[in-house]
């Protein structure tokens, strides 16, 4: 599975990419005014630091100025991904994107039939809201399923995006569910790793290491 960074700020992400584990990145309105930054220039900061897809959101509620804009985020630079609202005027503006073979992700994706509607307009990626799903009460992590499913079936080649997530499970799950990509928080990124027995046996390692006189020199 694909892991992005769901973030806007540049030297966060340059920091995460030096691992050589994060795939892309996703951005959305409430990221970038975050940062204070002029949303053009981090993007282009992040699309040098990242190769795979940058998603870039619209702003527009309408087909013609969606294109608009996403016409504008695509001169910045190749993998600039256009993200749009699953909308129909959204849909319609993935569509004409993706003729002039842009990449475009439909975001606040809620439900499997909405899914299928978004990969039979072209998109490129759908983002599924797991954790906001989860906060009404309802199964977040069944709606990848679902859409897995219907993808499976009838071949559509649109990747499932995990977004909303909220914990290191929610990204096992989204695995085993089948998603494509998980977009995550910087927190949740590095939690990835953590485990109370991966710290415990390097410090037993180290220390059974130090007793022993065990030294790695230069032949």
């Amino acid at each position: 599975m694909k892991l992005f960074i769901d973030s806007a700020d540049p030297q966060e992400i340059a920091e995460l990419a030096e691992t050589g584990l994060v795939d892309g990145v996703t951005t959305n309105p409430s990221l970038a005014a975050k940062t204070g930054l002029d949303i053009f220039a981090a993007l282009k900061t992040i699309c040098d630091a990242v190769p795979g897809p940058i998603s870039a959101e619209v702003l527009a509620t309408d087909a013609a100025g969606m294109i608009a804009e996403g016409e504008r985020y695509a001169k910045i630079a190749r993998n600039i991904t256009i993200k749009v609202p699953l909308t129909w005027d959204g849909l319609k503006a993935c569509h004409a994107l993706r003729d002039m073979g842009l990449m475009v992700n439909v975001t606040l994706c809620f439900s499997p039939v909405q899914a299928m509607m978004a990969a039979k307009a072209g998109a490129s990626f759908i983002s599924p809201f797991i954790g906001r799903l989860d906060d009404i009460g309802e199964d977040g992590m069944g709606l990848i399923a679902d859409i897995r499913q219907i993808y499976d079936n009838y071949d559509f080649r649109t990747e499932i995006l995990a977004a909303s997530i909220r914990s290191v499970s929610h990204v096992r799950e989204a695995a085993l569910a089948g998603a494509d990509v998980a977009t995550l928080p910087p927190v949740i990124f590095r939690q990835l790793l953590s485990h109370p027995l991966t710290d415990k046996g390097l410090a037993a390692f180290l220390s059974d290491a130090k007793k022993a006189g065990l030294k790695i020199r230069d032949t």
